[in-house]
């Protein structure tokens, strides 16, 4: 049983008010909602033992909160708090939730930085960036998972690196050479948190609070904005084209460009080469430096995919940053990042600093399953059932759609996004949808509404593959009925 931390001041042992008083702060506990619904209260002879009161005070001051309906017998379960209306707290009125003067003023606007929660279940699940959590391999998983407890009992399980473990490390350099032609040792990776994490590192230590540019695509990805923002940067949006982002509208101001070359997020473009060398040589005369943010590049279902900007990178400009939360399941909070030399030794005290290090266990588990072979076969398959997923999508939105969706983007990713028709107002439509039992995001979303025609972004991890066609035929009916 938890200990019972309520401070009672009773009046001195000889006293004859010992048990009203018990009673009364009792009874003004479970009012005042300090003692909760449900909770379990100490036997009367353990409490009486640590009052040094008689048991018979304890008894009577129970019996009493009994009769009046403030605790309850449970038999065996001994006595618990009844559920009683209680009066809330007393408290002195607060300002705006956020917008306390003693918050950071980067933080008095909380609604830049809600997250993005879980989708509730639909009929029709179009949510972005959800991979199929159903197709996982959960049982060689918990087999992995068992066999990396196993040794942390077996070894001094401590602190782990910052960076790290050095297994994982070494498996994350092997992936990206045969996933995406990247040269790395493993000095060069620093394992994070996902994604997020990473860009919250980069921000920590390539960010100024109110002197750092950062260019970011627009529309682009909200959560990286959002920690940039937390960070003090100065945002410069920077429009997207059917070749990427839009090298020539760069500030010239700029410190930090962030981008997603290989699959543009969320309209599904990739940078064109003649981009990527304007980029680099932009960062290498400007002596900026560019976040590289390849959130899904293992899936590509057509044509031959370009080099990372990593890759191309002579100028040693690039962080790359990469997540296994599309290719594998967003629970397991896992990325990287791959570094230039000369930040290594601030990204790692920045890691040491915000969680220490990744859970180890974890690590040894993501390690074994890279090394032995079950990411880059998990990767196929999925490859092949979101390559189908796709292409129904597409099929059914040309055959249902009468003309009113415009899909834009490469074959790749787990989404695709589509502009609709002038005649449409998407925001009605989605809300239409939505009514009808549908997961959607409208493309203004992911930045300034009103700047290009209204569009959605359909993610096709999460929706079976039997149910694509349905959806659309449902969502073309609810856009006739709206045009």
């Amino acid at each position: 049983m938890p200990s019972f931390d309520l401070a009672l001041e009773l009046p001195p042992p000889a006293s004859r008010r010992i048990g009203r008083e018990l009673h009364r702060q009792l009874r003004a506990a479970i009012v005042g909602g300090r003692l909760q619904s449900g909770l379990r209260l100490p036997s009367t002879r353990e409490l009486a033992a640590s009052l040094g009161v008689s048991r018979n005070i304890v008894v009577g001051a129970y019996d009493l909160l009994l009769a009046e309906g403030y605790v309850r017998a449970a038999g065996r379960a001994g006595t618990r708090v009844a559920s009683v209306l209680c009066a809330p707290p007393r408290r002195e009125p607060a300002a705006p939730s956020g917008q306390d003067a003693r918050l950071s003023p980067a933080w008095r606007a909380p609604h830049r930085f809600i997250p993005i929660g879980p989708a509730r279940d639909h009929r029709y699940d179009f949510t972005v960036g959800m991979p199929d959590s159903a197709s996982f391999p959960y049982a060689l998983w918990r087999r992995l998972s068992a066999r990396a407890l196993r040794a942390a009992s077996r070894a001094r399980a401590g602190y782990g690196e910052p960076e790290g473990v050095l297994a994982l490390r070494e498996a994350i350099a092997g992936h990206v050479s045969f996933a995406r032609a990247i040269a790395c040792g493993t000095d060069d990776i620093v394992v994070t948190a996902g994604a997020q994490q990473a860009f919250d590192l980069l921000a920590r230590i390539l960010v100024t609070s109110g002197r750092t540019t950062v260019a970011v695509e627009e529309p682009g990805y909200p959560p990286l904005r959002n920690v940039l923002e937390a960070a003090g940067a100065k945002i410069v949006p920077v429009p997207v084209d059917d070749e990427g982002l839009r090298v020539d509208r760069i500030p010239r101001t700029a410190k930090v460009v962030c981008v997603t070359p290989s699959h543009q997020f969320p309209l599904g473009v990739h940078l064109s080469l003649g981009r990527r060398r304007a980029l680099l040589d932009f960062a290498h005369s400007r002596g900026a430096v560019i976040i590289e943010d390849d959130y899904d590049g293992e899936f590509r279902y057509a044509g031959k995919p370009l080099d990372a900007l990593q890759t191309l990178d002579r100028g040693r400009s690039v962080f790359y940053v990469g997540t296994f939360s599309k290719s594998l399941f967003p629970a397991l909070r896992l990325g990287f990042v791959i570094a230039p030399p000369w930040a290594r030794t601030a990204l790692v005290a920045a890691k040491q600093l915000a969680d220490w290090h990744a859970p180890v266990v974890a690590q040894n588990t993501l390690a074994a399953f890279i090394a032995e072979g079950h990411l880059a076969r998990h990767v196929r398959k999925m490859r092949a059932i979101y390559g189908e997923r796709r292409s129904i999508l597409r099929a059914a939105l040309e055959r249902f759609g009468g003309g009113r969706f415009r899909v834009v983007g490469i074959g790749a990713g787990l989404h695709l996004a589509a502009y609709l028709d002038a005649s449409l107002r998407g925001s009605a439509l989605i809300e239409q949808a939505r009514e009808a039992g549908f997961a959607l995001d409208p493309i203004q979303r992911f930045g300034a509404a009103g700047r290009r025609a209204d569009g959605i972004v359909f993610g096709y991890g999460a929706i079976p593959t039997a149910r694509i066609d349905e959806a659309v035929r449902r969502l073309a009916s609810l856009a006739s009925r709206s045009a």
